[in-house]
C-alpha cells in the first residue's frame, strides 16, 4: 500500500517560459537566466523520473510566467484533483492551462469557486491530515471551502498560520515521511506541527526548508550543505538541485510539481 504524503506514480511540470523575467517576486534579487532554468527543470525532471515515476511535462506558456510553478494550481489527492483560485490575480489564468490536463488524469475533479483564495503552496498533506496556512496568498473563505471538499474524501484539515512575511506555509515546510516535518525554527516555534517529528533547517539556511520528499528521495535546494546533513543523518536520500534562478522568483522544489 502506498503512502499518499509521498509515494506518488505520477507527476506533472511545466517548462520556464521565455517570459519568466516577468515573473512575481517579493523583493528583486535580479532577473532569473533563462538556460540555467531549464537546466535545473531538466534535472529536477530527470530526479523524479529516477524513482520510476511517470512525469507529464508540459509547454511553457508565455502568458504565464509563473506558471512552471505548478502546484499552486491545484491539490491532487487519492480521491481527486481540487483546482485552486490563486490569491495573485496575474496567476488565476494559470489555473484553466491545468484543468484539462488534471481531467485526463482524474474522473473526479472540483474547484474552489469565488470569493475564496487559496494556492497549493500553503497546503501540506501528512500522513494523517491536511495542514492549510493562512498566506497573503490563502485566505479564510478559500480554506473553509477546501476543508468543506475535503471532509467529504474523508480528510481533516487544519487551518494554521504562515509567519508574517513569509509568502506560502511550504516556504518555510516540507514533509519528509508521513510523521516527519523539515521546517524553519521560526514556524516551528508556532506550535504548529506539535505531534510530529520535526528536524530543523540549520541557521542561516532557511530557504533549505522547502523540499520534497518523492518515493525514496528527497529533492532539495543545492548549496545548503549543513541541512543536508542534518537530512542525511537521518537517514534520507537527498538529491540537490541548483535552485539560483527559481528563488528569485519566490520559487523552490514543492513549487514546480504536482505529485500523485
Amino acid at each position: 500500500m502506498k503512502n499518499p504524503s509521498f509515494e506518488f506514480s505520477r507527476a506533472i511540470t511545466r517548462r520556464p517560459a521565455s517570459t519568466i523575467a516577468n515573473g512575481l517576486r517579493a523583493e528583486d534579487i535580479g532577473n532569473p537566466d533563462l538556460d540555467s532554468m531549464l537546466a535545473a527543470h531538466a534535472a529536477y525532471v530527470a530526479a523524479l523520473r529516477s524513482t520510476g515515476a511517470e512525469v507529464i511535462e508540459l509547454e511553457p506558456l508565455d502568458a504565464f510566467p509563473d506558471a512552471q510553478f505548478v502546484e499552486d494550481t491545484a491539490l491532487c489527492l487519492p480521491q481527486g484533483a481540487i483546482l485552486m483560485r490563486p490569491g495573485a490575480p496575474s496567476r488565476l489564468g494559470e489555473v484553466a492551462e491545468m484543468a484539462p490536463t488534471l481531467r485526463g488524469c482524474y474522473e473526479n475533479v472540483r474547484e474552489i469557486k469565488s470569493p475564496g483564495h487559496i494556492e497549493g503552496g500553503d497546503i501540506l498533506v501528512t500522513g494523517s491530515e491536511i495542514l492549510v496556512g493562512r498566506s497573503d496568498r490563502t485566505d479564510a473563505a478559500g480554506v473553509a471551502e477546501l476543508a468543506a471538499i475535503a471532509a467529504e474524501w474523508g480528510h481533516s484539515l487544519r487551518e494554521v498560520f504562515t509567519p508574517e512575511g513569509v509568502l506560502h506555509f511550504k516556504t518555510d515546510c516540507s514533509l519528509m515521511d508521513a510523521e516527519t516535518i523539515l521546517s524553519t525554527k521560526r514556524l516551528d516555534a508556532s506550535g504548529c506541527f506539535e505531534g510530529y517529528r520535526v528536524l530543523h533547517v540549520a541557521e542561516g539556511e532557511e530557504a533549505a526548508a522547502n523540499a520534497i520528499r518523492f518515493n525514496n528521495l528527497v529533492l532539495m535546494a543545492a548549496g545548503f550543505p549543513r541541512t543536508a546533513e542534518v537530512l542525511s543523518k537521518a537517514g534520507y536520500e537527498i538529491v540537490e538541485i541548483d535552485n539560483t534562478d527559481c528563488a528569485k522568483l519566490d520559487g523552490g522544489m514543492s513549487c514546480l510539481s504536482l505529485r500523485f
